[in-house]
């Protein structure tokens, strides 16, 4: 039986047209003190320099630390979705990847520069999960400019994690999340292809529902960088506040809810009962009038991490945008 120190760890890092800081993220990772791991890279159809800079870096390491494979995107005739769903779809098509084998597994981007001590922090709360049960590690992250300076941190979230935050909040960023075996079958179940909008949101609703454990760690583990090329950036500015007002009133907050509750039903019966509650309360009130809405989402007991967040929660109920 492997300890923390010998589990092995497979870094699942998605691309496409990265040339820009993907050596710096190589580096980093290539820095950690957890030296069991293994990068399996998912490029979606790159045309920069994104796949010499990656073969450089095979041949640096040893033959086993790094593997390329075609993303959902890159392969011949494939219908891709754009911007932030092209990512997830590649994100759960190589979480899904039956040739991937580990005991944890870590979703990594091309542009952020990971702390050293990343993947032990890890583990250190992950190996004490009985492997039995979904466990899902995710982080505050440090901000960083273009040029790699320090502009700030990421908002520290002090509610505890579950599936009432999780159906309607994802809680920490997809490039600080560890997770075990447990949780990737539940991925596998639901399927690569499930049409979800985000994979992080995505990992947080199935483990916390299906009985699993989740962890918010306040330390940052990661450099993230803030740049224009970013699918979200940080949600900590006031803009990035009044965008999410704006996808609220325009009911993309309501599309996305829709097709996390769509893909949820593939493993509803993997849920816990009081999830399973939660989920057929929350469904049941996205369909009703205004006071049995929001007296459903009441009874649901949804919450979101902070007071803004819930005051654009509960606007959505009372708009009819969940």
């Amino acid at each position: 039986m492997r300890t923390k120190e010998t589990a092995q760890v497979a870094i699942l890092l998605c691309i496409l047209n990265g040339e820009a800081f993907l050596a710096e993220q190589l580096d980093s990772i290539e820095r950690q003190s957890h030296s069991a791991w293994k990068l399996w890279v998912s490029d979606n159809g790159s045309t920069d320099k994104t796949l010499d800079i990656l073969n450089r870096y095979a041949r640096k390491w040893r033959a086993d630390k790094l593997s390329v494979v075609a993303g959902p995107a890159a392969h011949p005739g494939a219908v891709a979705r754009s911007g932030s769903a092209g990512a997830t779809d590649n994100f759960l098509s190589i979480a899904c990847n039956s040739k991937i084998s580990a005991d944890f597994y870590a979703f990594c981007d091309c542009d952020d520069i990971w702390e050293p001590d990343k993947i032990v922090r890890a583990l250190a709360w992950l190996s004490g999960i009985p492997p039995e049960i979904p466990a899902l590690y995710c982080s505050r992250t440090r901000l960083i400019d273009r040029q790699g300076c320090p502009i700030g941190l990421s908002p520290l979230f002090t509610r505890k994690p579950g599936f009432a935050n999780a159906v309607v909040q994802t809680m920490g960023g997809g490039n600080t999340m560890v997770f075990n075996e447990s949780a990737r079958i539940l991925l596998r179940k639901a399927g690569a292809d499930v049409g979800v909008p985000y994979h992080d949101w995505w990992l947080y609703q199935i483990v916390s529902g299906c009985g699993g454990n989740v962890f918010y760690d306040s330390a940052p583990s990661l450099d993230y960088r803030q740049h224009g090329n970013n699918l979200l950036g940080s949600n900590r500015e006031f803009s990035a506040r009044l965008r999410r007002l704006k996808l609220l009133l325009g009911g993309r907050f309501q599309e996305w809810v829709g097709e996390n509750l769509r893909g949820l039903e593939n493993i509803e019966s993997n849920l816990t009962p009081e999830n399973k509650f939660i989920f057929k309360q929350f469904k049941d009130a996205r369909k009703a009038s205004l006071i049995p809405r929001l007296v459903g989402v009441w009874q649901s007991g949804l919450y979101r991490q902070t007071v803004f967040g819930s005051f654009i929660f509960y606007l959505a109920a009372i708009l009819g945008k969940i």
